[in-house]
């Protein structure tokens, strides 16, 4: 990579602050200075960048002594800066499922799912003990979901059923690729939530939705 400038990746980047990710992503630790100089811009414009960065968290800053003089000022990625650049583990993903289902056959993809939902399943009874009202307990589920990446909220509504809300699907290459994923997690909120609790699917990513939510019922509960 060393020998490549930053202007063979610009196609790759939108904005000056992009170019600035890129360059410390492929160059590593930079002053202010030093990436004004591979940008082709002044220091002084890099460190403005920098710190509007910084402010997103995006990038971070170390003190280095070179010397005699001053300490260097070096900016480096942070770990959240990382999700900035190409990831191809959902096509992974998929890969691999079409290969466990091509070379062992779907016996040991649905092997697969049912050890995940059972593992999510005793997970989520776990955190979710000692929630007496469904209400409670839709609330927790929420709060472990988007742990989990999925941006989930939840809301009662004015019929009192409640509304699971799920912004986002980190698994949607997994739940293309098998629709078993879909169903297992279907089950585990079923179980998690407690018996005789209604929930029905009402949006869902893998079908064209923005985003997937789950009407929630029952009788009893507040």
């Amino acid at each position: 990579m060393s020998s490549y400038s930053l202007e063979n990746y610009v196609w790759q980047v939108k904005t000056p602050a992009d170019r600035i990710l890129m360059a410390l992503k492929m160059h590593g630790a930079l002053s202010s200075a030093a990436l004004g100089k591979q940008l082709g811009i002044t220091g002084e414009a890099a460190r403005q960048q920098l710190l509007r960065l910084a402010e997103q968290d995006l990038v971070t800053s170390i003190s280095e002594a070179r010397g005699v003089g001053r300490p260097s000022l070096l900016w480096n990625l942070t770990p959240a800066a990382q999700s900035r650049f190409p990831d191809t583990h959902a096509s992974l993903t998929a890969q691999l499922l079409d290969i466990i289902r091509s070379h062992m056959g779907d016996s040991a993809l649905e092997t697969i799912i049912n050890v995940r939902e059972a593992e999510t399943r005793a997970r989520y009874h776990d955190e979710l003990s000692g929630k007496d009202s469904l209400t409670e307990r839709v609330a927790a589920l929420a709060a472990l979901r988007s742990e989990e990446g999925y941006m989930a909220q939840w809301r009662e509504e004015p019929d009192g059923s409640l509304l699971l809300i799920e912004n986002h699907c980190p698994i949607c290459a997994a739940a293309i690729a098998c629709a078993g994923f879909c169903r297992a997690e279907l089950e585990v909120f079923r179980s998690a939530l407690g018996p005789s609790v209604s929930i029905t699917r009402a949006e869902h990513i893998i079908e064209g939705g923005r985003r997937c939510t789950y009407v929630i019922r029952k009788e009893g509960y507040t």
